[in-house]
């Protein structure tokens, strides 16, 4: 009986050919799967998804369907009506309840003097420009978040990949430091002292690593997004740049721009609206009507009248207070609101100028001075020319100048993305 070798069965080969491409389909969807956002497709994806801001687009809706309802007209009155019901019936007369019945006929129509009407429609839409304005408003605050989401997971992968640089710069002198031991160049002590100062640098590859899920964490939920935390990434810079513009063109950008205060103005606008409808309304509107008759053994009869309702206690007074006081009110939050515009401007603009002056010395010397004495102290230390205390503060020095740099330039774009909110709209990317 001749043995068919276990390579060769078709069974077996078919088996692993089907292995093989089921891994081949998982690494291409794998691959396929990854998702990585830019500013410009995260900023597109938070329009259309964000819950927050489709229930705000939903309320600018529903303030325009207000605007069907303002314009309407006043609703005519039909009245039908039947009298001298005859529901008894006598000795002399047969039972007949409908012998003697006089249908009536009457209607009536409101009629809206002053232009109320129009005056309603004018206030229903300035109601849906606030609510338009709020709906810009809240889109600049969800931007405003969007990007310090962003800016965080930008920065947490440079710390993740500088702590990695560090972790296996650190354990490259550790493996030439227990040749030395070996050799007999430096002591036991020495080495656990370098081995034990290896958990700071593993800690902060993992702190780095956590950080990272929770920005980005942090963005799925502004995006309303249910990719896989380990499947999310974002690209773009990671970097600082003079700023230019001075600090008047901020705030006149600002003052055009931003949607809370053009909605404090359109509430101006509406608060007039209101108090001339309130005008309006204090004046008489009267009511026409007319009827129409039938008796039996009488022609058909015809009428019509005019009720005027005299406004001799009520002519709207309070309302007309109330209103005008609004106008008074609003005007004092226009105010309150340029007020907090100039504020939140200077405010960013005196981060933006601190952050570039701690930032400069970094680019210009710092970064390439730590990287410069990190290699010179551990050459000298592998050859025995610099003591271990020399080592570890060299390693330590390297480590919080970059992750002080790195920290400068999140406080930068953090600021940058403060002044892009206090202005109202991108004026740096």
């Amino acid at each position: 009986m001749q043995v068919v070798p276990e390579s060769q069965q078709p069974g077996r080969r078919f088996r692993c050919l089907s292995i093989a491409a089921a891994l081949t389909v998982c690494l291409a969807t794998g691959g396929l799967a990854q998702k990585t956002l830019t500013w410009e497709q995260a900023k597109r994806e938070l329009e259309v998804s964000n819950p927050t801001l489709r229930a705000s687009q939903i309320e600018v809706q529903e303030a325009r369907a207000d605007e069907i309802t303002a314009y309407l007209r006043p609703n005519p009155d039909l009245t039908v009506s039947v009298d001298q019901f005859s529901p008894l019936s006598t000795a002399d007369t047969p039972y007949r309840p409908l012998s003697d019945t006089e249908p009536f006929l009457s209607g009536s129509y409101l009629i809206e003097r002053r232009h109320k009407r129009n005056l309603r429609l004018q206030s229903a839409r300035q109601s849906t420009a606030i609510a338009s304005s709020e709906l810009e408003d809240q889109k600049r605050n969800l931007l405003f978040d969007l990007r310090t989401a962003f800016v965080q997971v930008l920065q947490q992968k440079a710390v993740v990949a500088v702590t990695r640089e560090s972790l296996e710069f650190y354990d490259r002198m550790l493996a030439v430091s227990r040749d030395r031991y070996k050799a007999g160049d430096i002591a036991q002590v020495d080495l656990d002292r370098l081995e034990l100062q290896r958990v700071q640098f593993a800690t902060d590859v993992q702190t780095a690593l956590v950080n990272l899920r929770t920005a980005k964490i942090q963005l799925e939920m502004l995006l309303y997004d249910r990719t896989p935390v380990d499947q999310l990434d974002v690209s773009g810079p990671f970097d600082y740049a003079e700023i230019l513009i001075p600090l008047a063109e901020f705030r006149q950008t600002a003052l055009d721009s931003r949607a809370d205060l053009r909605a404090a103005m359109q509430g101006v606008s509406k608060a007039s609206a209101e108090y001339r409808l309130a005008v309006a309304n204090g004046s008489t509107d009267p009511t026409v009507s007319w009827n129409v008759g039938h008796q039996e053994g009488i022609r058909a009869s015809m009428g019509a009248g005019v009720t005027i309702p005299l406004r001799i206690f009520d002519r709207n007074q309070g309302e007309k207070a109330r209103t005008a006081l609004d106008i008074k009110r609003n005007e004092r939050l226009v105010d309150a609101n340029r007020a907090l515009v100039f504020s939140d401007v200077d405010s960013a603009y005196a981060t933006l100028q601190s952050n570039l002056i701690l930032l400069r010395p970094y680019k210009a010397r710092y970064l390439e001075q730590a990287a410069h004495v990190r290699e010179t102290i551990s050459f000298s230390y592998q050859h025995g020319g610099a003591s271990l205390l020399d080592f570890l503060q060299a390693q330590q020095d390297y480590r919080n100048i970059q992750l002080g740099y790195l920290n400068l330039v999140g406080s930068f774009l953090s600021a940058a993305g403060q002044m892009n909110f206090a202005v109202g709209r991108e004026v740096i990317p």
